[in-house]
Formats: structure tokens, sequence, C-alpha cells
């Protein structure tokens, strides 16, 4: 019964994974993600995954053969008027959601984009131990007592002695007897990584180009969460000026003000220079704009700033552009004549949110 009600089971996951990636696209756009569970799993809806049955009417309301009725009338007529009757009381149907872990849905995403797997740069890595079971010994503390092989320990001295009564199969362990697991600290490494995000707050950016934003950072989070252990997230936010927020903040501060990129790769280098050394960071800096810079001039500092010291020092580089009907959309142009044949450049345009999802491929889909 236990192995058939795993089976039902594994089965039921089976189809819950297939209609979550037939629906991934719209997921992606719309960010129909209900709610997180902790920081392991999230609840997404999906529609009710129900067996087909045949529903039966009431017997007053008659059918084909049975009641009243002449030749030709039609079958089943609407008594009811648009618009009247009263307040229903039947079942209506719902959306069934399912908790599904951020590895999952990771490994979903990577599936359906055709994700290659992140190969990890640099030397160093976090050490972390882990507690291994070795093997046996007649001493330990009794917290590691092992009974199986203390009682089979016991079953074999008292065979071999000739006390062990098969009428009376009664096994009783004495000290000499007792067996406790051993264990050694094995080192696991854990392989480190950050991703700087940076948003552009300048009046052309508004509520729509942040919802953008949002959605298509919690899925970058979700799949470089499946490829590093350590991974940290930093927010920066500017307008004339940069500065680093938090996550909330990130989202939800108004929008004001002039544009000055060079504001915001220069706060985002400090903290890379300070904090996070290439030979033992893997390092994801990403950058969402409108595209409408302040000039011409600032535009050759970010040049500057990203081709001799951020593109040497991190994995990969991102740009996103969010259409704005105020933005110019200059900046990535610029960026594609100075840097776009860099190996560790990605950069993307985003129409609208659905295209998201092709962003997220652009992103992504380079395994840096």
């Amino acid at each position: 019964m236990s192995l058939k009600i795993k089976q039902d089971h594994a089965r039921f996951r089976d189809i819950v994974r297939g209609r979550i990636k037939r629906n991934l696209k719209k997921y992606i756009q719309k960010g129909e993600m209900v709610g997180k569970k902790g920081k392991d799993f999230i609840t997404i809806p999906i529609p009710t995954i129900d067996i087909p049955h045949f529903r039966f009417g009431e017997k007053s309301q008659g059918g084909v053969g049975q009641g009243e009725g002449d030749p030709g009338d039609p079958l089943s007529p609407s008594e009811a008027q648009p618009g009247s009757g009263n307040a229903g009381q039947g079942e209506g149907k719902h959306l069934l959601e399912v908790d599904v872990s951020l590895e999952e849905l990771a490994d979903i995403l990577g599936e359906e984009l055709a994700l290659p797997r992140i190969q990890p740069r640099g030397r160093d890595r976090i050490v972390t131990t882990r507690i291994k079971y070795t093997g046996i010994s007649p001493s330990g503390p009794e917290s590691l007592r092992h009974f199986k092989r203390t009682y089979k320990q016991a079953l074999r001295r008292q065979i071999a002695s000739g006390s062990y009564n098969v009428l009376r199969p009664v096994v009783v362990p004495v000290r000499e007897d007792r067996r406790y697991r051993t264990w050694k600290h094995v080192p696991l490494p854990e392989t480190n990584a950050v991703i700087i995000y940076m948003m552009d707050v300048s009046g052309s950016m508004g509520d729509e180009q942040k919802e953008i934003v949002r959605i298509e950072s919690f899925w970058i989070d979700t799949w470089l969460r499946r490829h590093y252990k350590g991974l940290e997230t930093r927010f920066i936010i500017h307008d004339a000026v940069a500065r680093e927020v938090d996550r909330d903040t990130f989202f939800h501060t108004r929008e004001s003000g002039g544009t000055m990129i060079s504001s915001a790769y220069k706060l985002a280098l400090e903290m890379i220079e300070a904090d996070y050394a290439s030979s033992s960071w893997n390092v994801y800096p990403f950058h969402f704009s409108d595209g409408d810079n302040w000039s011409a001039d600032d535009t050759r500092v970010c040049v500057e700033i990203l081709r001799d010291r951020m593109l040497p020092a991190v994995n990969l580089f991102c740009y996103g552009q969010v259409e704005s009907p105020y933005g110019s959309g200059q900046f990535i142009k610029d960026l594609r004549e100075a840097v776009g044949g860099r190996e560790n450049v990605a950069l993307s345009e985003i129409a609208d949110k659905d295209a998201i999802y092709a962003s997220i491929k652009q992103f992504l889909g380079t395994g840096k």
C-alpha cells in the first residue's frame, strides 16, 4: 500500500510539473506567484486536475425521449431571461494551489528555456563542515549508540557462550556489547555568488517598468540560487545620484529627478572591489533602465568603467532596457557598440511583460 501511495504521489507530481511547464510563460509574464512559503517554497495556482466524470441533472428537467412534447419542439428550452434568477448554490470551479520548491522551479525554468548549467568561477570557496558517520566503535556517547549493532553483538555473545535459549529468546546486552557510531568532520565547499541589482528610478521610470524588473529579478534569483549555495543580493537605485537600499525600498521608491547612470556603476564597482574579490566570488551585476542618460559624456564614463574595471571582475554583466514612453532608449545602442561583443555581456530590450520570457533567456542563456 505504501509503495502504491508513493507511485500515485510521484505520478501526481509529474502531472503538476507538466502543467507548470505548459503555463510557465504565462506565470512569468503575469507574475502569477500567489506567495512564498518560507524561503524554500512558493505557491503556484494551476487549473484543477480532475478525473472526467458524468454529471447528472435533476429528473424533473426531462431530456431526450422523456417528458411531454411534440415533434419539432426545441430541446431544453431556456425559461429564464438574461439577468434574471437568484444566486446559485452549486459548486464552482477553482484553482488548485500547489507548493513547489524553488530548486524544482529552477529546474523547470532551465528545461523550458534550455538554459545551460552555470560553471562557477573563482578558486576560493566558503568551506563549511558536515558530520559524516564513518564506522562503529565499542565506545562513544550514548546519543550515538547503534542499537542494531549492539543487539547483534549481544546475540552473538549469548550464542557463543551457550546462554541463548531458543524457547525463551531474550537478548540482554551488557556493557561490553554496546556499539557506537563514529564520525568525522568533512569539509563542504560552497561557491560564493553575489547579484548586484541596479535600477533607474528617475522620472521616466513608472510603476509598470518597476513591476517588470521585480518579476524578472525573481526568476534570475531562482536560477542563480540553484547553482550557488551562498548567494548574496545588493540593491542600488539611482537617478542623478546612486545609493544602496534594501529590497523593499528598491521596488517601491517613487520615481523623480534626472538620470546619471555612471553614479550606479561607480557605486557597484566600489562594492565589488571592497567586498567581492573575483578570486573568491562569482559576481553578477544587473542594471535596468529606460535607456535615457544625462549626457553622452556620462555614457562615455559608463563605458570606461565597464570596459576597463568592471567586466574583468565579473562573471556576467546584464543590462535590461525597459521600454518607457519618456525614455530615449539610446543607452543600449551605445553599449552594443562599445561592449556588446564581450562574452560576459548580455543586453536585452524589454518592451513589456510579454518580453520578460525572452529577456530571461538572453540573460541566463549565456551559462556564465
